[in-house]
């Protein structure tokens, strides 16, 4: 034989053909025309959601779903989209027909000719319907429509009988086409209920039904795939394909078929040839040479989708939540949280086997993408449905892949969870791709899909590699024996929630050290200028097994040192605040990411003998840690949530009891790990890589967003200031979004100097770790003090402030029964003048010995700063005058202070009082749809530095005036006069008196 006689010529040719696979291109046209239908669905449910299930006999509620016509045909951009992509369909699905034919036609010549034939009509009557739109002409699409149907029936039963029998080709499509006619029964059925009885709802079931035979046509053609698979059925696009001389036949290898001219060959090989060329074919699909790079981008393809796992799986209990905050208890829909527990599912050999595999992968990681796309939903309740199903998607699929590739997904899972966490630093606390963000900013989320739509397609076509794992590396590591599952099962349980409650936000661990500022500096780390610690510290923590795994010295991080290191440091961050009490934190996070690989490798082995046992009970674990760090703080608002009062100290034991079972106490529970969870070197060298970048860009973000100068009052000139209260409910919206941009946006506009902000402390899953603050300090530039940290167990307050905070001291009021009632006492400097500033949030009227309690402790501390100037910011639930023991007199009579207007009757629950100030104006502003609360301002003139207010009779303070009468300096903005139905911006206006009030200054007054 010739030596060169056993190489491919293609391969030697300059001009070497394109080879495409037949069953590509049916792939190609499923996932076109699922997501032309889909794309459609969502962008018109998006946009015009009330009119695409309008129809002529009922509308919204009674008609909720839109059908097909109205999805794809009424309306701008649905339709353009949707038309668009159908466009893109049309190649591919022209190729089924004709693959179909030429692979059929020697079985069954006739009938594969009349299936051609009415393939093609059926194709093209696609595109009649589609294009000419029922808006466009009834009747015409009406009769493409009719026609498609019929056509239909040929190309089914024909593909069926072209099929040959026994195979498992001809079984899926007449399961596939048989629902497909049977579906066609109750269509007609619900049709007639609605066109000729016209009852109300009737479309809606219709459309259920004609979405249902969009999915089974489309779902018919995709067997095609596993058709041309089995085939091995290829199209050689390129130059004559020349045979080689004198080479052996290969086993199963039919002849070549050649076209005449050279342009276009189909031929059909062995399996044993598609697989040793299959990886050279998919390589060159990437232009510019781009194999090389393969590796590269291979890793950061699964670094994003691990990334897009963290951003689902941390999305779910804030979206959830939603509902909680507005029933103040259990509203039922915590149930979702379940959707975590999908693991189990696994034990379904199947499903599981299915879920392993590569086109499993591909197909769940389309799922996920409906948490992605969930932010288009407007109702919370369908965002919740979507983010939920996500999730329970997401964790099936990542624990699925965890026992496929044996644990190695330990390096890319931990640093998703980085990259996760280096996003919401640049992001203000938000994860950018969150369902429950700012739907205004698009470009995030149309940006995120893009790229996870790539690094699928990614991971879908890469070459299968073989074990990178060098031999004499798997002699040197012995086969460990297979640990308990109960033991694996609860560090992994212990290990998933710890990371998500404690670092999955760089700020998280300084919220817990917060205590504010002593002699104008911050006592311990600031939260938006410090986070980069909290991400180095993982860093390094992930670093350490990156360095470890090469030389087999991984297990050092099992030692029972090792874990004292971490209980050590959690005492450290839960008993000590301050620096001392994040340097805590810090050697936890860094404790945390360095035991990834051994919690994990633990359970993936293990699962070997049951992944149901070990991943259900993990996450069940999860979900109980969950339920019991809410409660701890909740536990006024749930059943047995006494017994969870304040006990994070019992959580946090907890927790490293669970961990604890990982460590190696003895030498009958050492396990090494796996040789199978040791990257590749070239893996290890890009996350090394990985890890320095993402520490890198930690520092600079922090830099860019250094204050370069000091803050300054809106109005520096004149001696006034103004000062605001509001209750924002968690950051929560009246729609379930992230409000921070909304608050920011009011409190700009009303050129608040010091705001009060209550139910503020977002530090808990249950409100996704933000940081509420950070987008008002960031852009506006304030000083803050963010309030009693998630261990003080309130629901928080903070202090914004354009004036230098000198010191601050958090109080926790007495709470013998209810909920904990923090409270923040700061003295500014404003224009050199102390002013103290109370920000306080009292219980509810259902405990009155705590809000009597927590009233009197708020005058002492009040009083006790008497004769100093001071504004009360606070949130008391009281009617004004109302006797003791409601609130209001221990605070205005006993605290020495003023009511900012008495004669506002119309209040409950926020307050503003004063002291040793001029007030000039006092404005209530509607909640919009920020919150359930109204803002309140009030604005004040400072005495001159030295003197003291001069008058302050109950006439004196009341000399009422217009702001007419005032300087402009005084009044509040105009674009804000409005009601419910005009005026305003963005749903705020002055509400209950109609304007701002303004109040004159007393003759003799000194500023």
């Amino acid at each position: 034989m010739h030596p060169t006689s056993t190489k491919d010529p293609l391969l030697r040719s300059p001009n070497k053909p394109i080879v495409l696979n037949a069953a590509l291109v049916a792939r190609i046209h499923t996932y076109l025309a699922y997501t032309a239908f889909l794309t459609a669905l969502v962008v018109a449910c998006l946009c015009h959601y009330k009119k695409v299930v309008k129809n002529s006999i009922a509308g919204y509620p009674e008609e909720w779903f839109p059908s097909v016509s109205a999805t794809i045909g009424d309306w701008y951009p649905e339709r353009n989209i949707f038309q668009i992509l159908i466009a893109l369909t049309a190649g591919p699905r022209f190729g089924l027909v004709l693959f179909q034919y030429y692979l059929h036609y020697p079985r069954r010549p006739a009938v594969s000719t009349t299936v051609f034939i009415f393939g093609v009509i059926r194709t093209l009557s696609c595109g009649g319907w589609v294009y000419i739109t029922s808006s466009d002409d009834h009747d015409v699409h009406d009769a493409f429509m009719i026609t498609y149907m019929v056509c239909n029936l040929p190309w089914m039963l024909g593909s069926i009988a072209c099929t040959p029998s026994g195979t498992s080709v001809r079984a899926k499509r007449i399961v596939v086409s048989s629902t497909f006619f049977v579906t066609i029964i109750p269509l007609v059925y619900f049709f007639i209920q609605h066109k000729v009885h016209r009852i109300p709802g009737a479309y809606t079931c219709y459309s259920f039904f004609e979405w249902g035979l969009i999915f089974f046509d489309i779902l018919y053609d995709a067997i095609t795939e596993q058709e041309y698979r089995e085939a091995d059925l290829q199209v050689f696009l390129g130059p004559k394909v020349l045979t080689v001389p004198n080479m052996p036949p290969v086993q199963g290898q039919p002849m070549e078929s050649v076209t005449p001219d050279g342009v276009a060959t189909e031929k059909i090989t062995s399996p044993n040839v598609q697989d040793v060329n299959r990886n050279q074919t998919i390589l060159n699909l990437f232009p510019l040479n781009l194999s090389g790079m393969r590796p590269a981008l291979s890793f950061l393809s699964d670094v994003y989708l691990s990334y897009i796992f963290w951003s689902i799986f941390t999305s779910l209990i804030p979206t959830l939540f939603y509902f909680s905050v507005w029933e103040l208890g259990l509203a039922g829909q915590e149930l979702a949280l379940l959707s975590t527990l999908s693991p189990v599912f696994l034990g379904i050999g199947p499903l599981s086997r299915w879920a392993q595999s590569r086109d499993g992968q591909t197909t769940l990681h389309l799922m996920e993408c409906l948490g992605l796309l969930a932010f288009a939903l407007g109702s919370p309740v369908l965002r919740l449905v979507a983010v939920a199903s996500a999730a329970a998607v997401a964790v099936l699929r990542q624990v699925a892949k965890w026992s496929a590739d044996e644990g190695r997904e330990w390096l890319t899972v931990s640093l998703g969870c980085l990259v996760a966490a280096l996003l919401k630093q640049f992001n203000h606390s938000n994860n950018p791709l969150w369902p429950f963000v700012d739907n205004k900013k698009i470009v995030y989320n149309a940006a995120g899909l893009a790229l996870t739509f790539i690094a699928i397609y990614e991971t879908h076509t890469r070459p299968t590699t073989i074990s990178s794992t060098p031999a004499k590396e798997k002699a040197k590591v012995q086969s460990p024996s297979v640990p308990s599952w109960f033991t694996a099962a609860l560090p992994l349980g212990s290990l998933l929630f710890t990371i998500h409650n404690l670092v999955s936000d760089p700020s998280t661990l300084i919220a817990w050290s917060w205590t504010g500022y002593q002699n104008g500096v911050p006592r311990g780390p600031v939260p938006h200028l410090h986070g980069a610690l909290t991400l180095i510290a993982q860093c390094a923590g992930l670093f350490v097994p990156i360095l470890l795994v090469p030389s087999n010295a991984v297990d050092l991080l099992t030692h029972p040192v090792w874990f004292i290191f971490g209980t050590l440091s959690t005492y450290i961050m839960y008993m000590y605040r301050n620096w001392t009490g994040y340097a805590g934190g810090l050697g936890l996070a860094l404790f945390l990411m360095s035991i990834t690989p051994i919690v994990l490798g633990r359970a993936v082995h293990a699962a070997k003998g049951g992944a149901i046992k070990v991943f259900g009970v993990a996450m069940g674990v999860y979900c109980l840690f969950n339920l019991a760090s809410i409660f701890t703080v909740a536990y006024a608002f749930v059943p047995g949530g006494v017994y969870f009062r304040e006990r994070t100290d019992c959580v946090l034991i907890a927790q490293m009891a669970c961990l604890a079972l990982a460590f190696r106490w003895s030498q009958v529970n050492s396990q090494p790990l796996l040789v199978e969870m040791i990257p590749s070197k070239m893996t290890l060298s890009f996350s090394r890589a990985l890890v320095a970048v993402i520490s890198i860009l930690s520092v600079l973000g922090t830099l860019y967003r250094w204050p370069s100068s000091p803050s300054r009052p809106w109005k520096s000139g004149p001696r006034i200031f103004n000062a605001g209260i509001w209750t924002v409910h968690f950051g929560i919206d009246n729609e379930g979004r992230d409000s921070q941009q909304g608050i920011t946006n009011l409190i700009r506009d009303m050129q608040l100097d010091v705001v009060g902000l209550l139910e503020t402390d977002l530090h808990r899953t249950a409100f996704g770790h933000r940081d509420l603050t950070r987008v008002a300090i960031e852009q506006l530039g304030y000083y803050v003090d963010i309030g009693p940290g998630p261990n003080s167990h309130t629901w928080g307050a903070s202090l914004l402030s354009k004036f230098p905070i000198i010191n601050s001291t958090h109080h926790l009021l007495p709470s013998p029964h209810g909920e904990l009632a923090p409270a923040i006492e700061a003295v500014l400097d404003i224009y050199g003048t102390k002013v103290t500033v109370v920000v306080a949030h009292n219980g509810q009227e259902e405990d009155p010995l705590d809000r009597e309690l927590q009233s009197q402790e708020i005058a002492r501390i009040m009083a006790a700063s008497h004769p100093r100037p001071l504004v009360f910011l606070g949130y008391v639930v009281t009617k004004p005058h109302a006797e003791r023991p409601a609130p209001y007199k221990f605070l205005a009579e006993d605290g020495k202070v003023h009511d900012i207007d008495e004669e506002d009757e119309d209040r409950w629950c926020e307050y503003i009082f004063y002291r040793g100030l001029y007030r000039t104006s006092y404005a209530r502003i509607s909640r919009g749809s920020i919150t359930d609360t109204e803002l309140q301002i009030g604005q004040f003139a400072l005495p001159k530095h030295g003197t003291g207010v001069t008058n302050e009779t109950r006439p004196a303070r009341y000399l009422r005036s217009h702001k007419e009468t005032l300087p402009e300096h005084h009044w509040f903005p105009m674009e804000y006069y409005g009601d419910e139905n005009q005026g305003g911006v963005n749903g705020h206006f002055y509400h209950v008196f109609m304007t701002p009030l303004y109040y004159d200054l007393p003759e003799n007054a000194v500023l």
